[in-house]
């Protein structure tokens, strides 16, 4: 059984592996001379992948994780609501990305904000959250929450939706839906096949 503590665990070591190869691409992604064309399609996939893979996670979040921490701890909403802040901004940042090719100026400046931010929140997670959540989270609730999280990624959307709230009710009525539109558009675009 794996426990959400390992899921989000696996989940921050594939962003934080994409968000370091991004990075170490960023000097002179504008200089197609240095990177090609084939360069900056390819830096653009590995965005799209991020993209894909973060609206997953955050979906996931939003929906069972945050409550969980909203009621386990003393301190959750002021945690929880701080973490949702950071990934509303998030996905503001990711939609907008979507609409820009590698190696404009506007997509890096974006992507080096990301970056930024999304190295802060992840550790925001695991040092201030996950801690204080692990002392009072039982090891059965643990491993049931794990078991959702993996569940919901499956259906979760793939795009950022960054005007629909994050709340749970929200997410859980609305979230299979836009799911289902964004795998559509996903298949028709050939979004995230490579």
């Amino acid at each position: 059984m794996t426990d959400v503590f390992t899921v989000l665990a696996d989940d921050h070591t594939e962003v934080k592996q994409m968000l370091t190869e991004l990075e170490a691409g960023s000097a002179g992604a504008s200089e197609a001379s240095v990177h090609g064309e084939d360069g900056l399609r390819l830096r653009k996939k590995m965005v799209e992948r991020l993209i894909i893979e973060e609206s997953k996670h955050e979906a996931v979040e939003e929906e069972y994780f945050w409550p969980a921490v909203r009621e386990l701890l003393t301190e959750g909403d002021r945690l929880a609501d701080r973490a949702v802040e950071q990934e509303q901004a998030a996905k503001k940042v990711l939609n907008e990305l979507i609409g820009l090719d590698a190696g404009e100026p506007r997509f890096e400046e974006l992507l080096a904000n990301l970056i930024t931010a999304g190295r802060a929140h992840i550790a925001f997670e695991e040092t201030e959250v996950w801690p204080a959540l692990r002392k009072v989270m039982t090891d059965e609730r643990a491993e049931r929450l794990g078991e959702k999280l993996e569940r919901g990624k499956k259906l979760a959307p793939t795009r950022p939706h960054p005007n629909t709230p994050p709340k749970p009710g929200i997410l859980k009525a609305a979230g299979p839906a836009v799911a289902a539109a964004d795998r559509v558009r996903d298949k028709i675009t050939g979004r995230g096949q490579d």
